[in-house]
This record gives C-alpha cells, sequence and structure tokens, in this order.
C-alpha cells in the first residue's frame, strides 16, 4: 500500500511537471506566433543622413520616428536602419550637433522595406545676430512658469523631472507679455510614472499672460525606461493604461472601430453661436438705409468682439455625423461647431479643479465618474489612423480635459493597450 501511495505520488509529481511543462511550452508558442506575425506585418526603413551642401555622411546622428519609441543612430558611413517597424505614415527626423533637425513623411506597408530616405541637415551656423542674455532677476520664477505648464500638474506630472535644465533658455517678454522657452538641441524630460524617458528635439515653447494661450512645438522620441524591479514595472504597465484610458487617442481609435459606447465614450455636439440680444440688435441696425453714426459703428464692432455662447445638444452623436468611411476604408474624422466627450468611469485628476461641463438631462442617470473634453476641428475633416493618432494631429485642438493634460500623461504612438496586445497574440495562434 505504501508503494502505492509513493507511486501515486511520484505519478502525480511527474504530471504536474509535464503539465508545467507544456503550459510553457504554449505560452512560448504563442509568444513566437505573436513575434513571428508582429514581423510579419512589420516593415522596415533604411537611409542616410548627410550635410545639405557638401553631401558627405553625418556619422552617428540620431534619427528617429516622430513620437514612438523606435529610432536608430547612423554608422560611420551615415546610414541607419529602423527594424520592425508597425504600418502606418510616420515624420522620420535627422538630428546631429550643430545642425537644424530635418524631417520627412514617411509610409511604411506591412512587411515591406519603404524606400530608402535621405536626410540632408542644413548647419546652424554661429549665431551671430542673437544675443540672449540668461541673467536675469526673474529668471528662476520664469523656469518654474514654463516647467509648470510645459510638464503639467497632474499626478503623473509631478513624477516628471527635466534632466537637462541648463539647455533650456526661457525669456519673458514684457512688452508682449509672452513667455517664451527654446532649446538649441532638445530638453530630456524623465517621467517615473510612466517609464519614459523622452527627448524633445527642436523645442519652441511660449505663453500668452494676456490670453493665457499655451503653445509648443518640437519633434520627440520615447526610450523605454528600465524598472528596478517586477512591481514597478506593473505600476508603469497600470500607469500608462490609465493615461491611455479616456485620452484623445482612445477616443479617436473608438471612433475608427465604431465602439465609442462600447468603450464608454459620448459624444455630443457643442453649437457655437452670437448672443441673442447682440444678434437681433445688430440684425435691426444693418437694416439702416442711411450710414452709420460713430456711435453704431462702435456697437458693431463691440458685438462682434463678443465671445460666442455655448449651446450643448445633450443627445448622443450618431456615428456617421462624427466620421466618414471612405470608399478605400480610410477614416475620418467630421462634425460641426465643437464636440463634447464624455469618458465614464474614471474621476479627473485631483489637480484638476475646473467644473465639469453638463452633459444635459440624462446626467442624473450617468456615472458620476466621468471626464468632460473638448474638441475643435480646424478643417471640414481629416484622417484617423488605426491605432486611433490623426494624420495631421494640428487639424484639432482640445480643451477643458484634454486641455489641462501634459507631457505626465504623453504615450508615443506605437503604445499599445495590453488588450490590443493579447488579443493580436491570441490571433496569431489561431
Amino acid at each position: 500500500m505504501l508503494r502505492l501511495c509513493s507511486a501515486a505520488l511520484s505519478t502525480t509529481k511527474n504530471n504536474l511537471l509535464l503539465m508545467r511543462i507544456l503550459r510553457l511550452f504554449l505560452l512560448a508558442t504563442i509568444w513566437l506566433g505573436f513575434s513571428l506575425t508582429a514581423q510579419a506585418q512589420a516593415g522596415r526603413i533604411t537611409g542616410v543622413v548627410q550635410d545639405s551642401v557638401t553631401h558627405e555622411p553625418l556619422p552617428f546622428s540620431s534619427v528617429f520616428l516622430a513620437n514612438t519609441t523606435l529610432g536608430a543612430t547612423t554608422n560611420e558611413n551615415g546610414a541607419f536602419v529602423l527594424d520592425r517597424v508597425p504600418k502606418g505614415t510616420y515624420d522620420i527626423v535627422g538630428s546631429y550637433v550643430g545642425y537644424r533637425l530635418s524631417k520627412q513623411t514617411i509610409t511604411v506597408a506591412a512587411g515591406a522595406t519603404a524606400p530608402a530616405v535621405t536626410l540632408r541637415l542644413t548647419s546652424s551656423g554661429p549665431q551671430l545676430g542673437e544675443v540672449v542674455v540668461k541673467a536675469d532677476a526673474n529668471q528662476e520664477a520664469n523656469y518654474h512658469k514654463f516647467t509648470d505648464l510645459f510638464v503639467g500638474r497632474t499626478a503623473f506630472s509631478k513624477q516628471c523631472r527635466i534632466t537637462n535644465p541648463g539647455e533650456v533658455d526661457v525669456v519673458f517678454n514684457d512688452t508682449t507679455k509672452t513667455l517664451t522657452a527654446t532649446v538649441d538641441n532638445y530638453v530630456q524630460v524623465e517621467n517615473k510614472a510612466l517609464g519614459y524617458r523622452i527627448k524633445y528635439y527642436g523645442m519652441h515653447f511660449q505663453y500668452n499672460e494676456t490670453s493665457e494661450a499655451v503653445s509648443y512645438e518640437g519633434q520627440t522620441v520615447f526610450e523605454e525606461m528600465k524598472p528596478k524591479d517586477e512591481a514597478q514595472r506593473r505600476q508603469w504597465v497600470a500607469n500608462r493604461l490609465a493615461a491611455y484610458n479616456g485620452s484623445q487617442t482612445h477616443f479617436l481609435k473608438s471612433l475608427y472601430d465604431n465602439q465609442l459606447k462600447a468603450n464608454n465614450f459620448l459624444a455630443q455636439q457643442v453649437r457655437l453661436v452670437v448672443p441673442l440680444r447682440a444678434a437681433r440688435a445688430e440684425t435691426e441696425l444693418r437694416k439702416k438705409k442711411t450710414p452709420f453714426t460713430p456711435a453704431e459703428v462702435d456697437s458693431l464692432r463691440a458685438w462682434s468682439e463678443l465671445p460666442p455662447i455655448a449651446q450643448l445638444n445633450s443627445t448622443t452623436r450618431p456615428i456617421d455625423s462624427l466620421r466618414r468611411v471612405a470608399a478605400d476604408g480610410r477614416v475620418f474624422l467630421r462634425f460641426p461647431d465643437e464636440l463634447q466627450v464624455v469618458y465614464f468611469g474614471e474621476a479627473p485628476d485631483p489637480a484638476y479643479t475646473a467644473p465639469m461641463s453638463p452633459i444635459g438631462p440624462a446626467e442624473k442617470n450617468m456615472p458620476a465618474k466621468r471626464q468632460v473634453s473638448r474638441l475643435t476641428l480646424l478643417v471640414p475633416e481629416t484622417e484617423i489612423n488605426p491605432n486611433g493618432t490623426l494624420v495631421n494631429p494640428f487639424d484639432v485642438v482640445p480643451g477643458e480635459y484634454w486641455g489641462f493634460q501634459r507631457i505626465g500623461e504623453l504615450l508615443p504612438l506605437d503604445y499599445e493597450p495590453p488588450v490590443a496586445v493579447a488579443k493580436r497574440a491570441s490571433a496569431s495562434v489561431k
């Protein structure tokens, strides 16, 4: 009996060991299938970086796809290769110390090598006509104002720091009330909340104190930071997903896939109208057949300068009023006036103190936790990429909650939520 029990125990151990081996084999098979499928779907970019005048190669220059984690360094002949590039349209950027950035738009097809790229950089030359005086009694205050507006004030932004502050030139023009920040090469931000090191090349930042308008431009490249342990790696995965959920990219991806409701989004139209009393008064005044008096001219000017009033149409916008699907399958964002986008299930960041805009009579039946944003379209329509990014991101202006978010929530274009990665992995072994 003892021998039978021992044999049974031995058999059980062997079965458990066999099950573990089979499980590991299955996981490895899935991962291998996913990796091979991903590689088969990915494209390749090759090229060279040269001096724009001499056409001599620029060895060891940086080449990257803007707003992604994909980059390379040229060899001694100025040549580079970018492998495993997901299909799509990108801005490829070349950077070299003492030279201005060079940028080209390139489209990468699945499993194909794109036409060879030649990036020709122009020497920035000596800056003889420009003198910047960095000694300023308000320099520290101006720098803190810049970081507050550029990096942001969210919980994730508080875990970001600029690692090369000495490279940033911050100047306040007292006449125009404009705060400007620039860099000769790049400003580097370390985001310990999301686990990215971000280089912002050619950054030009402006803030107007009177209008409170903020704008900045440049070319970013992301580098994955190495987690100190497994717990930090899991935290970064969770934080990246939290930054993605409810974001503009998440909304546009859901719109592209026709999954707005399934992904907890509500889209509503906001009409911008002239104040009724002013509109009526202007209509009556323009009926005059005699010349306007100076006072009437002043009235017309004052009425024209009145800010429009936002009128919310609380009904859910149908999908066809938000997008157009072309015959070739491409999807375009389109809507009149402004769009109010509500994301349910997550409360706004504690630092966001502005009151959330109302969402209409249905509000009492909706989850209390929500983030309300606005989106303005500057062109009749703009193309959406399959991953939820825009072919031309400057075609829209985000407002309210999306306008509040900054570097702390910034994700690379090639970021994929864990669910999307799992779905692709599962599909690859079917």
